[in-house]
């Protein structure tokens, strides 16, 4: 879609230190270690990576995209859902159908193409875009089935992570918490960022919870861009040094001025 213009996000801390790479080592381990047997076994042997028919230059992109629909199909199979007449249906002969709600047009050369792949599956999904005000009253109400969202990170999380994923959020109208999660792990989790002493232990803290998100499997990831693109006249002077998320205008000059 975008020319690879941008990445695909793998993290909820994705383009800072607190997202969760490789296997977890070192202070992360040793939080994690302590909730083995109530995350997914994942956690611990795998590293996160988001479904993709991405392939390196010269592979088979369709080919990878019919083998992830396969591996689809044989999970919905093993979860009860079989195909009937086009339509993907289980034992009780329910339809998987759902509503993918926005209020922005722009996601939907996003959304639209992906409905056409659940189809191939049985699967019917709708997009409907609807004004800002029915949206942001719909989503206050968590009256959705599918969404698209963004939950913006500090370098220093803290506090709006109960906000985010914790349980008590979940039932209170108008949180961010959107997707609903009541796990207690991540609740425990949460409070260990929180409760953090010194940088070391935020970060191990905040790895730890990346990684029981990812693998809680509640987003498909899309996508982020770890730099500024930005065009601008050249009678300007710019610090050598900025800020690593921030564009700092008020700090520039005129070269003319300053001669």
């Amino acid at each position: 879609f975008f020319y690879d213009s941008y990445t695909r996000t793998r993290s909820y801390f994705d383009n800072s230190e607190m997202a969760a790479t490789g296997l977890p080592t070192g202070e992360e381990a040793k939080i994690l270690e302590k909730f083995r047997g109530r995350v997914p076994e994942e956690v611990f042997t795998r590293e996160y990576r988001p479904p993709s028919f991405a392939v390196e230059a010269g592979g088979d992109a369709n080919k990878k995209f019919r083998e992830n629909m396969l591996a689809a199909k044989n999970l919905l199979e093993e979860a009860g859902w079989k195909v009937k007449e086009n339509k993907l249906v289980n034992g009780k002969g329910e339809t998987f159908a759902f509503e993918i709600l926005m209020d922005n047009p722009a996601f939907e050369r996003i959304s639209l193409p992906f409905t056409k792949n659940l189809e191939k599956l049985g699967i019917e999904a709708k997009v409907r875009t609807i004004d800002p005000s029915q949206y942001e009253n719909r989503m206050e109400n968590f009256d959705f089935d599918m969404t698209v969202e963004v939950f913006g990170q500090s370098q220093s999380p803290g506090n709006e992570q109960r906000d985010f994923w914790g349980s008590k959020a979940a039932e209170i109208k108008g949180s961010r918490n959107v997707i609903g999660i009541r796990d207690p792990v991540v609740d425990e989790l949460v409070e260990l960022i929180i409760s953090a002493k010194d940088r070391e232990g935020l970060v191990a803290a905040s790895k730890a919870l990346d990684r029981v998100l990812q693998w809680g499997h509640y987003v498909i990831p899309h996508w982020h861009i770890s730099v500024w693109r930005l065009a601008y006249w050249n009678k300007f002077g710019i610090p050598k040094t900025i800020p690593a998320y921030d564009l700092p205008l008020d700090a520039w000059w005129s070269r003319d001025a300053a001669k």
